[in-house]
Parts: structure tokens; sequence; C-alpha cells
């Protein structure tokens, strides 16, 4: 794959994970504006409390595919080298977290952090799934849940022995995610985080 092709793959990866789910949704489905409700954030958890269940879970399930189907074609198709599709996973939380249609003002990006590790190892999302329904169930925080998810993902990816570039490229998601996600921690110190309610 020369660089030209390998340059159009990432710019279209990045414009598919980019696109805004939720507040695309959450508009078709006559809801207001979820960027100016609740916790303002454009993900299924915010959707699910402004739009409701259906839009929440339609959402998720949006974000997890613009991580997963683009990549796994990409890897399928091109069959791309370690490094490569490394980056195109990288590109792809880029994109969600910093869309070019909203101001670069986008999501958290577990959910396409999932579709992304869907590609990349299933044993390893099998791993961080269990984390954070384990850390749901008993603490009602998502955040929390997200946050330990995604941080044991380049753990369980060194365990599982892939190659450096996918552990690196793990340990960049998890990095930029949980940074995304700084405001939560700060109110999980706080006590002020709120709880999931089903």
């Amino acid at each position: 794959m020369n660089n030209l092709i390998f340059i159009i793959i990432l710019i279209i990866i990045y414009l598919i994970a980019a696109i805004p789910t939720g507040v695309v949704l959450a508009r078709l489905m006559g809801s207001e504006d979820v960027r100016q409700a609740g916790s303002g954030n454009i993900g299924a958890t915010n959707v699910y409390r402004v739009a409701g269940k259906l839009a929440g879970i339609l959402t998720l399930v949006g974000d997890i595919l613009k991580g997963f189907l683009p990549l796994l074609a990409f890897r399928n198709w091109m069959a791309p080298t370690s490094t490569q599709l490394g980056i195109a996973c990288c590109v792809a939380i880029i994109g969600h977290c910093y869309p070019i249609y909203l101001r670069f003002k986008g999501g958290k990006g577990i959910a396409v952090a999932l579709g992304v590790f869907l590609v990349l190892s299933p044993k390893a999302v099998l791993g961080a799934l269990i984390i954070f329904i384990i850390a749901v169930a008993t603490t009602r925080y998502v955040s929390l849940g997200s946050i330990l998810a995604i941080m044991s993902a380049p753990l369980l990816l060194l365990m599982l022995n892939y190659p450096q570039a996918l552990f690196l490229t793990a340990l960049f998601i998890a990095t930029l995610v949980t940074w995304r996600h700084r405001t939560n921690i700060r109110r999980l110190l706080d006590g002020t985080e709120s709880r999931f309610k089903a």
C-alpha cells in the first residue's frame, strides 16, 4: 500500500468516525440538542438521559459501528502492517473526540474505542467489558467503569502478546479517552458525579 492510498484511507476513517451519532439521532427523534443539556456530552450516556432509552442505545450502537466497520474493512481488504493498523485506530478515536463537523468538540471515545478494540482484540474487549460491568454494577458510575475498562486495555494486549505497535496504539487510546474524562474524574473525586439510572 503506497503512502497516498494510506493517507486517503486515514481521511475516510476520520470523516466516518467524526460523524456525531448522538447529535444526529437526538435531532431526528425530536429531542433538544444534547450539547446543551445534561452533561453536554454527545455520547450514549448523555443521549440516554436527554433523549431517552432508544436514542441512547442507538447512539451506543452507532458509535461502536463507526469505530468497528471502517477498521475491519481496512484490516481485511488492505492487509495493513501492525503500525498502519495502529495509526488507523488512533485516527478513528481522534475523529470521534475532535470531529470537524462540530468544530472539533466531540465525545469522550469509549464506544468508538470498543469498536476499535473489537477489531484489534476481541479477547481484550471481553476482559475490559467484565471490568466495566463489575464497576458499574457496584458503583452505578458509568464514567468510572469506562475509565477502568479503557485503562485495562493496554495491559490486556500486553498480556496477550500483541505486537508493540498495537500495545502503543492501545496506550494512546487509553490516555486520550482518560483525558477526555477528566471532568468526570474531578466529579468522582468530589462526589458529585451522576449515577446511572436504568
